[in-house]
């Protein structure tokens, strides 16, 4: 008997939603319900290969789209044995997947003001399908968890101590389900046990972060207190002078909230190409010459290999460097681009390998008698998700 599991990812205006099988990972059912709140919102999904979509009623809800997402789900006639939930912030409350009780639906409204616009749509979406599926176990499963492993010389800012303790201020990370899916990915690839791999993960969406996993436990990561901090992301800036929000406040005159904004939604590849956040179109646009693509590119690769750099001080013992997320797992150019720094480490790539490596396909990636091995691996953060929410089945 198949132990499939609900796997659901709630934003503020959408609802990702997935059937995995926890054992294999296999989706039978995947899907999102977007623009929710608006006038065209929608439900797409995949099921057994066949592609559907549907309008949901105008400026649907979390609740309609929950709604409609059980009824696409009851359609299929899998008895689903547990409901997995993705929550972005854990704090250091949580260091492992938990089940769903008042206490827990507290904790993540407490940790909101560290990710408000995470935690409180994931909180939204817990809420409403506790609603739809009051039968189901509801488990929680926290992209900070997998760091909570980091030692203090690693999460601690060098600012007054007293922030930490009174609230919280520290490195937390981000993107865990994914690094931790390539830590046991690799793992496997290597024939070692977890607890003797070595890997510096780098996850390139939308959103990035390279991870330092050393005997597999997170020693360090890109991603801070919120995910801004680090490598340069699709709409995000990553690292900056700690000065620059306030002295642009004062230059723009702008509210904080105005200034976040733009840190997080107007900058990254965006801002320096000022095309576009997307890797694909960046890509095209730097073939035929323009200049803003072919430098953002070059920035985003330059600040990935100065990160993977820094990271071997992290993992003496490094068995491998892993690309996986969209960009991770398809671009070759930014793989070629980011590992031409280490030449001089003796670090090289197979053109060949690395073409082929595209769309899903993963494999190593380095040439035969490189220093250390380079490997791409598709993530499946779902499956991650599933298999934990299926222990509480």
């Amino acid at each position: 008997m198949k132990k499939e599991v609900i796997v659901l990812n709630c934003g503020s205006s959408s609802v990702k939603f997935a059937i995995i099988d926890a054992e294999t990972g296999e989706a039978g059912l995947s899907g999102i319900a977007e623009a929710l709140g608006n006038s065209d919102a929608s439900l797409s999904y995949k099921l057994n290969g066949k592609k559907e979509k549907q309008a949901l009623p105008e400026k649907a809800g979390h609740t309609e789209a929950l709604d409609a997402i059980s009824k696409v789900i009851a359609s299929t006639g899998v008895q689903p044995i547990a409901i997995g939930h993705r929550v972005v912030h854990g704090g250091e409350k949580f260091k492992q997947a938990a089940l769903v009780d008042d206490s827990v639906l507290e904790a993540i409204e407490d940790y909101a003001s560290m990710a408000p616009l995470h935690n409180m749509a994931n909180l939204k979406g817990i809420v409403t399908a506790q609603a739809a599926y009051p039968d189901l176990p509801h488990v929680v499963v926290f992209d900070t968890s997998f760091f909570q492993t980091l030692p203090k010389k690693a999460f601690i800012y060098a600012l007054p101590m007293s922030l930490y303790r009174e609230h919280g201020i520290r490195r937390y990370g981000f993107h865990g389900t994914s690094h931790k899916f390539i830590l046991d990915s690799m793992a496997k690839i290597l024939d070692k046990p977890v607890s003797d791999t070595s890997i510096i993960s780098a996850h390139l969406g939308n959103g990035c972060s390279v991870s330092a996993i050393e005997k597999g436990q997170a020693v360090d990561t890109s991603l801070g207190f919120i995910p801004l901090e680090g490598l340069v992301m699709g709409t995000r800036c990553g690292d900056l002078d700690p000065s620059l929000p306030g002295t642009l406040q004062k230059k723009l005159g702008k509210t904080a909230d105005e200034i976040s904004d733009l840190l997080n939604k107007q900058s990254g590849l965006l801002g320096i190409s000022e095309l576009s956040n997307d890797c694909r179109t960046l890509e095209d646009a730097a073939l035929e010459g323009h200049e803003g693509a072919q430098l953002a590119i070059e920035i985003f690769c330059y600040r990935l290999a100065k990160y993977i750099a820094g990271y071997m001080v992290a993992v003496p013992t490094l068995d491998a460097i892993v690309f996986t997320g969209g960009i991770g797992e398809n671009s070759s150019l930014i793989r070629e681009t980011t590992m031409g720094y280490f030449a001089h480490f003796g670090i090289t790539l197979d053109e060949q390998k690395n073409t082929d490596a595209r769309f899903g396909q993963g494999g190593k990636i380095s040439t035969e008698n490189a220093s250390t091995a380079v490997y791409v691996v598709p993530t499946n953060e779902e499956w991650v998700i599933a298999a934990e929410a299926a222990t509480f089945a």
